[in-house]
C-alpha cells in the first residue's frame, strides 16, 4: 500500500486513470459518466478509426501515436477483465490513434507486489499516462477514491481519476431480477426466499456490495429472506460448481435462489444445478453479473434467471478518453461513472447482439 501511494505521489511524469476490477470497486454514485458511450453506440458508431484518430490529433495539437500508455490489469484470466482490456487496447489503437507498441498491457497476476513493480517501472520509464486496475482494494483507499483521497489528489497535485461503476447497483439489479419473477423468488410459497450466496473475494468491494445489495433489494421490497450459505468462490467457475454441488446436497429443495457475484461462478453453479436434477426458473433461480456471452445465451434459453451487463465497452472508452484528456492537459473529474444494465429474457437477445 505504501509503495503504491509513493508511486502515485512521485508520478509527476505520468497521469493516472484508475479503472475498475470486475467493474472496479464499490462506487459511490450511479450517474453515468457524461462522456461514456453506451454499448449500443459503440457498436453502431460509423465513424472510421482514421477519422476519430485524426480528430484526436487535431484536438491535442499533435499526434498521440508516440504517447506511451502503461496499463496494469489485476489478473488476465479474469473473464470480465479479458473483455475490458481487449476493448481498451482496440479503442486506444484503432479509434484514438496510439501506436500499438506504445500501449503496453501487463498482467498483475493477482499479486499486489508484482503490480506495484509494474507501476514503478512505468513511472521510471516516463510513460505519459497509466491505466491501473488494482489487485487489492486495500492497496489504495478503495479502488474508487473516497472524499479524503480525492482531496489528497488535489492537495498533492496528483493527476488521477477513477473510471468505474457502482457495484451496489449491480447487486440491486440481481435482487430485482429475483423479485420480478412470478413468485418473487419464493418458489415453495412459505413466505421466505431461501438462498445461497456464492461470493467472489470477500475483501473485494465489488463482492461485498453485490452480496449485500442483492439481498437488500428483496428485503426493501418487503420479502423475508433466509441465508442458507455464504461462501467465497473467488470468481472461479470450478470453485462455484463445487460450492453449489455441496450446498444442493446439504440443503436440497430448501434452496430457492443461488446468487453469484459474477457470471463465471453462475456458469459453475448451473453445472451443479443440472447435475442435481434441478431446473432453473422452475424449481430454482440463478443470477450472476457481467453478461458473459455464454451467460446471456443461458438467460435466453431459460438456464439462468438473469445477469447484469458490466458495460466494458463504455468503461474502456471512458478510460481511453480520460487518458487523452490528461495528455491534452485538460481538467479531469476525480470520478467518472458508468452504469450497469439489467439483463433479463426481455432484453437478453439485444445485449447478446451487442456482445458479438
Amino acid at each position: 500500500m505504501r509503495l503504491l501511494k509513493k508511486a502515485l505521489a512521485v508520478g509527476l511524469a505520468s497521469a493516472m486513470v484508475f479503472s475498475m476490477a470486475g467493474c472496479g470497486a464499490g462506487s459511490k454514485g450511479t450517474t453515468a459518466a457524461p462522456e461514456a458511450t453506451t454499448a449500443a453506440e459503440t457498436k453502431k458508431e460509423d465513424t472510421s478509426a482514421e477519422t476519430t484518430a485524426e480528430a484526436v490529433k487535431d484536438a491535442v495539437g499533435g499526434d498521440v501515436a508516440d504517447k506511451k500508455v502503461g496499463i496494469s490489469i489485476y489478473k488476465f484470466d479474469d473473464n470480465f477483465m479479458t473483455l475490458y482490456r481487449t476493448e481498451l487496447q482496440r479503442y486506444l489503437t484503432e479509434d484514438l490513434g496510439f501506436k500499438k507498441e506504445n500501449v503496453v498491457i501487463q498482467d498483475g497476476k493477482g499479486d499486489q507486489a508484482e503490480q506495484t513493480n509494474q507501476i514503478q517501472n512505468f513511472i521510471t520509464q516516463k510513460y505519459d499516462v497509466l491505466i491501473l486496475n488494482l489487485v487489492q482494494a486495500s492497496s489504495a483507499p478503495d479502488r474508487e477514491p473516497d472524499t479524503q483521497e480525492e482531496q489528497r489528489w488535489k492537495d498533492d497535485k496528483i493527476n488521477a481519476t477513477y473510471v468505474g461503476c457502482d457495484a451496489r447497483q449491480s447487486g440491486t439489479y440481481q435482487g430485482e431480477e429475483i423479485f420480478e419473477t412470478s413468485n418473487k423468488g419464493d418458489i415453495n410459497g412459505d413466505g421466505v426466499v431461501s438462498y445461497i450466496m456464492i461470493q467472489g473475494d470477500p475483501e473485494n468491494v465489488d463482492a461485498q456490495y453485490r452480496t449485500e445489495f442483492s439481498v437488500k433489494a428483496l428485503t426493501d421490497s418487503g420479502m423475508q429472506v433466509k441465508e442458507l450459505l455464504k461462501q467465497r468462490g473467488d470468481w472461479d467457475q470450478a470453485k462455484a460448481q463445487q460450492i453449489a454441488q455441496d450446498a444442493l446436497t446439504q440443503y436440497g429443495d430448501q434452496i430457492e435462489v443461488i446468487f453469484c457475484n459474477n457470471d463465471a461462478m453462475a456458469l459453475g453453479a448451473l453445472q451443479a444445478i443440472e447435475a442435481a436434477g434441478r431446473t432453473v426458473n422452475k424449481d430454482i433461480y440463478l443470477v450472476g453479473v457481467d453478461a458473459l456471452t455464454e451467460a446471456v445465451q443461458n438467460v435466453i434459453d431459460g438456464k439462468q434467471t438473469g445477469t447484469v451487463f458490466n458495460d466494458h465497452f463504455s468503461q474502456a472508452r471512458t478510460a481511453g478518453d480520460m487518458a487523452v484528456k490528461f495528455i491534452k492537459g485538460e481538467s479531469v473529474d476525480n470520478v467518472n461513472m458508468v452504469d450497469y444494465i439489467k439483463v433479463t429474457k426481455d432484453n437478453a437477445q439485444e445485449i447478446l447482439d451487442k456482445l458479438k
